[in-house]
């Protein structure tokens, strides 16, 4: 299984995301990082395991239906570079195209963003970008007729628990199980929750292909080593950003 340390931005800092309630983020306080700047939070989290992708979502760039690329360019600046899947409030097809035109960038377009579901006949232009389903509670966050036309989904789907986000509460098993039937050979990609490698290895065993991670990164629940034994094999799946 992959795992993707994750990076939220607010204000141009990193911050601790807690159950999607944006308002209340604060700038992270990790041991891994003095600062919370993005490029040493990122160096942080590569303290622990060399991490070939990192996931960003840029919120001021959501907010403002942006589709800001500043951070690519900034964690571009590392050696290695990494991958990045970056979510940055893609308003139109025309930004979408300016972010999967960076080396090693992979757009991902969030269900909150959208205003409607044809915005999904453009994935098959941009190969690379990534369909985030996010959800609030239960409640399906963006126009109904993107969750249930999954026909138009792209080849990775990423589901977002926004209230599980920060809480350690642990995945939402069910709806992860639930789009995976519907995802057929898409890869599916859990996110909000992930506590520990008990939680990982019931994902990979469900055939979830990677996971977004950080509070249990930051707080040390997940070692290298298990970070390690998780990642084993995942090279093909990491070179393809």
């Amino acid at each position: 299984m992959l795992i993707i340390p994750v990076l939220d931005i607010k204000d141009a800092l990193v911050v601790h995301a807690r159950r999607g309630e944006r308002q209340s983020y604060r700038p992270i306080e990790t041991p891994l990082s003095i600062r919370p700047a993005l490029e040493d939070v990122a160096e942080g989290l590569r303290s622990v395991y060399p991490f070939p992708i990192f996931y960003v979502a840029d919120l001021d760039a959501i907010g403002g239906h942006t589709g800001d690329c500043s951070a690519a360019l900034r964690l571009g600046r590392l050696t290695p570079a990494p991958g990045l899947w970056l979510d940055a409030g893609f308003p139109s097809s025309e930004s979408l195209a300016r972010a999967h035109a960076l080396p090693g960038v992979a757009p991902v377009i969030g269900s909150e963003s959208l205003l409607d579901a044809d915005f999904l006949t453009h994935f098959s232009a941009y190969p690379r970008a990534i369909l985030s389903l996010d959800f609030r509670g239960e409640a399906f966050a963006g126009p109904e007729e993107v969750l249930a036309r999954s026909d138009l989904w792209p080849s990775r789907v990423i589901v977002m628990t926004l209230a599980r986000v920060g809480s350690e509460t642990g995945p939402d098993f069910a709806r992860l199980a639930e789009i995976k039937l519907r995802a057929g050979t898409r890869q599916v990609i859990a996110a909000g929750g992930v506590r520990n490698a008990t939680d990982l290895r019931r994902l990979e065993d469900m055939g979830i292909s990677a996971a977004l991670v950080a509070t249990s990164i930051h707080n040390g629940t997940l070692t290298r080593e298990a970070i390690a034994g998780m990642m084993e094999g995942t090279d093909t799946v990491a070179q393809d950003r």
